[in-house]
């Protein structure tokens, strides 16, 4: 299991989608949270996976994927119960970073990412409620999206906090990227020409000092091909308040979600995961509630910074990948400096697109630009047009 993409209960053979559409010829692989027809589901925990019974279909976006003619050739490895951004699963182990050796993938769509990221597929399959397509696809350099809240149908897929999850996928070049988002997107697509590009000036402060000169190197280097910039604060009271409502109404609808199986089963938590189950077994219905009125109202904020036509820059991540060695004291700090900056659009329900721009200490570093509601496809189109400019841009 070690140095692995895959779970032990991995496919026996490649499943062969239709001979012909737009996904035909290219290769996938399935974070282990998709019903595969035949195959438990675990969601990165082993007692979760025992307690399941097969599936007797696949997930909508795995049947999608198929019938648009992609071959899926395994299911990967990811955070357990989903609740981590690290990308390490005591259970199964942590997917090799071939990319950043030594450091960690980022989670919790960690095998997808990695598996990605050493081209051992040509698209992946993820899913992200708090960071985890965004924070692997910045560690393994690699495109990921994060689509509009609702625009790809999550039926026969683990549900983690539904309020935040949205499906996910990596690809090592726009193109392929854009080619699976037209399969997986839902009817809703908001299409404007983008005017104005907000450079969230609170979000780069949150970064590491050479993640942020990568970035905005990066931006100087494309202004051509990017709308006009304006230099803008984000968040006026700062992040945290945004990140501790998000915290609690992440962990009660996980409670709400696994709280049932996990007292009735009481599985063997990895370290990081036991500390944020207990925490969100602690949340009452009251503090989740007060939390959710501070949501709404960053949430109307958020959106009304994001009209039609303008589209932010912030780095993906504050920092490129921690290495494996890292003490759970550190990965926690890591996290939380990580959730200042993807709760952002997780709170507005908006796309977030990561884009691979080059290297920091010989390690990959992304930056991010997200979209008004349902901008995913501008989004898209706009990754492929910059993509000659990235350092990290595959094919």
């Amino acid at each position: 299991m070690k140095d692995s993409f895959f779970v032990p209960h991995n496919l026996d053979a490649p499943i062969v989608g239709a001979k012909t559409g737009p996904l035909a010829g290219l290769t996938a692989v399935v974070k282990d949270m998709y019903d595969i027809a035949g195959l438990r589901t675990g969601g990165g925990s082993p007692d979760w996976l025992a307690a399941q019974k097969p599936a007797a279909r696949h997930a909508s976006a795995v049947e999608k994927i198929l019938a648009a003619g992609a071959t899926i050739t395994g299911k990967t490895i990811c955070d357990e119960f989903f609740y981590s951004v690290s990308g390490v699963n005591t259970h199964y182990g942590t997917p090799p970073n071939v990319r950043a050796p030594g450091r960690v993938p980022g989670g919790s769509s960690s095998g997808s990412a990695a598996a990605c990221g050493a081209n051992a597929c040509d698209f992946a399959l993820g899913s992200d409620t708090g960071g985890s397509v965004r924070i692997p696809a910045s560690f393994n350099g690699v495109y990921g999206l994060r689509p509009t809240h609702g625009r790809v149908n999550l039926t026969g897929a683990m549900a983690m906090a539904p309020s935040f999850d949205v499906a996910g996928w990596f690809a090592n070049g726009p193109g392929i990227l854009g080619r699976v988002g037209a399969v997986l997107l839902q009817e809703s697509a908001v299409t404007a020409r983008t005017t104005r590009l907000l450079v969230a000036t609170d979000a780069f402060a949150q970064a590491d000092a050479e993640v942020v000169a990568l970035c905005r190197e990066f931006l100087d280097r494309s202004a051509e091909l990017l709308p006009p910039r304006v230099q803008e604060a984000i968040a006026p009271a700062g992040f945290d308040s945004w990140r501790e409502a998000f915290r609690v109404v992440q962990a009660r609808e996980v409670w709400e979600t696994f709280g049932p199986f996990i007292t009735a089963a009481k599985p063997q938590l990895g370290p990081g995961i036991k500390e944020r189950i207990d925490f969100a077994a602690s949340v009452t219905r009251e503090r989740a509630g007060q939390s959710r009125e501070t949501l709404a109202a960053a949430r109307a904020h958020i959106r009304g910074r994001l009209p039609q036509g303008t589209i932010m820059a912030l780095p993906t991540a504050p920092s490129i990948a921690p290495l494996v060695t890292a003490t759970g004291e550190a990965l926690e700090l890591f996290r939380v400096r990580t959730m200042r900056l993807t709760c952002i659009a997780g709170i507005g329900g908006l796309p977030q697109i990561n884009i691979p721009i080059g290297t920091v200490s010989g390690c990959p570093a992304g930056l991010s630009l997200i979209g008004w509601p349902g901008a995913d496809e501008v989004l898209l189109d706009l990754a492929c047009r910059i993509a000659p400019l990235c350092g990290l841009q595959m094919s």
